[in-house]
């Protein structure tokens, strides 16, 4: 979950994201926290630039998970939380969006398209590991 192969192998089919310029890889031993780490790119199918995330994590956790609030060229703030909670059997992966959009659309429009990211991101994450559903909100 926290290596680009790991973010990438939840997102793709759909999207990937680079890593910024210049950085060969997020080396949790290292990666700057509360800095701007740079700008990825988010590529719709792997190939067709939508949208960038000026990258920065506030909250690193391993393996309890990490708290990521940047800007994108479509959000004014992206606030993506995860938690990672040992479970009998396992964990509980939990995934929280907080956004600010740059142009006024109503959240309640952006919401089923982030529902099926994640839900899609979730699917993969039990297929690679293992598990089941509980509830996706």
């Amino acid at each position: 979950m926290t290596t680009p192969e790991g973010v990438n192998g939840e997102l793709m089919p759909i999207v990937r994201m680079t890593l910024p310029r210049g950085v060969k890889r997020l080396d949790l031993a290292t990666v700057p926290v509360g800095e701007r780490i740079g700008r990825c790119w988010i590529l719709l199918f792997g190939l067709i630039p939508i949208d960038w995330d000026d990258l920065t994590l506030v909250r690193l956790d391993p393996p309890a998970g990490f708290l990521e609030r940047s800007s994108m060229l479509s959000m004014r703030v992206w606030e993506h939380e995860r938690t990672v909670e040992p479970a009998p059997g396992g964990c509980v992966v939990t995934d929280r969006i907080a956004f600010e959009p740059r142009i006024p659309i109503p959240g309640r429009l952006l919401l089923p398209l982030y529902r099926t990211v994640f839900r899609h991101r979730h699917r993969r994450l039990r297929s690679r590991f293992g598990g089941h559903l509980e509830s996706v909100s």
